[in-house]
């Protein structure tokens, strides 16, 4: 399951954004978005659960919840809207 992460704190690791996210099970991709100009976090992320079961728990969890300051929305990704030129961006575990 792919989870869409907003309202990150600007200075948070992928390291510790899926360490907030192993409780709940197998995480088996994390990605902070940044810019492409500046390389600085646009303050949203994604994680990749194994199973859909742990995901949902996950996102029960920790929406609304506190990390590093900020409180994290968290729900199920999206299907990004592309018109076929991009594919989404990849996850670096």
């Amino acid at each position: 399951m792919r989870i869409y992460i907003g309202n990150l704190n600007y200075r948070l690791r992928t390291e510790e954004l899926k360490a907030a996210f192993e409780p709940y099970g197998e995480v088996v991709g994390a990605k902070i978005v940044r810019d492409k100009e500046t390389n600085r976090s646009k303050g949203f992320g994604f994680i990749e659960m194994a199973n859909d079961a742990d995901g949902v728990k996950a996102i029960e969890a920790l929406n609304g919840s506190d990390l590093n300051g900020r409180n994290m929305i968290v729900s199920e990704a999206k299907p990004r809207e592309t018109d076929g030129s991009s594919a989404p961006p990849p996850f670096n575990s």
